[in-house]
């Protein structure tokens, strides 16, 4: 195990398996930093940035993970430890003074393809490609990026929003003004929730999947495909109701009895055999459901 800095080898200074990158001179240009680990199985990869800055995770089949950043000054350091097959990293303050620019840490990370990933950063990007593992994903004001993964996904932000291509498995997401959009998804159980921002699916639903979809005073909207076999149910309680695929819903096919509530507005029904189970629901927002073809 290697660190690479400017050039220069540098020895391990708090003990075996934990290494502190040294203080940046003041008013230093960011320095560029570089780290490898050797792991043996499935890794677990934790980075807590406490500050700003942009985390990128991709893939590749070596057996190592590479570890590659800057850091914006000496009011801040930049710890990692390797334990077995889980490596650490996190950010930490130094100087109570520093400001917010001073604060700033990116990391690019190269993974093996299957691992498993707990990354949280304050305003920064979140990207993650082409891996296949379970995520935990966090973030205040920063979106999240993720392209064709695999996993049990849960991203959790203030307000930032979701971008999720060709993702497969299962997706948890949670934000007060964050906005999601799922394209071309591969997932089997999807629960969104999102108090003010705006929601939208377009792609297949998995047969047997599980979909619930959720926006305060956002838009929640679905696009589906002719081969797609679903029961709906939408509802909304003082907001509108968007239906531009009427002609394509049959009444409910399992007899289901949907009862008056709290929600006045709504529509019901089944598309194919009603085999994926899809909820959408708002406050006060819109509802819009529509063919793609």
């Amino acid at each position: 195990m290697s660190l690479r800095w400017m050039g220069r080898t540098m020895l391990p200074v708090l003990g075996v398996g934990v290494l502190l990158w040294p203080a940046l001179p003041a008013n230093a240009a960011p320095r560029h930093f570089e780290k490898h680990f050797t792991v043996q199985g499935k890794p677990v990869v934790v980075i807590q940035n406490i500050g700003n800055g942009r985390i990128e995770v991709k893939s590749w089949r070596n057996a190592e993970v590479v570890l590659t950043g800057t850091q914006a000054s000496n009011k801040i350091s930049v710890d990692s430890e390797q334990v077995g097959d889980r490596i650490d990293v996190s950010s930490n303050l130094i100087d109570p003074t520093a400001q917010p620019t001073e604060m700033e840490a990116n990391f690019q990370l190269t993974v093996p393809e299957e691992t498993e990933l707990q990354l949280k950063t304050q305003t920064g990007l979140i990207y993650v490609e082409q891996v296949i593992g379970d995520m935990t994903l966090e973030s205040v004001a920063g979106d999240v990026h993720l392209k064709a993964v695999n996993g049990y996904i849960i991203v959790t932000t203030k307000s930032g929003s979701l971008v999720c291509t060709s993702c497969a498995g299962k997706l948890n997401f949670n934000s007060i003004s964050g906005n999601a959009q799922l394209l071309q998804p591969a997932l089997s159980n999807v629960n969104l929730f999102t108090t003010s921002g705006n929601i939208l699916f377009d792609g297949d639903f998995v047969r047997t999947g599980l979909y619930t979809m959720n926006s305060g005073k956002g838009v929640v909207e679905v696009r589906f495909s002719s081969n797609d076999s679903f029961d709906l149910n939408a509802r909304t309680a003082t907001g509108t109701v968007d239906n531009q695929a009427a002609d394509f819903i049959k009444p409910d096919s399992h007899g289901i009895k949907h009862l008056a509530n709290k929600y006045t507005k709504g529509f019901f029904g089944t598309i194919g055999q009603g085999l994926a189970k899809v909820e959408l629901s708002s406050y006060s927002g819109t509802i819009r459901l529509l063919r793609r073809d």
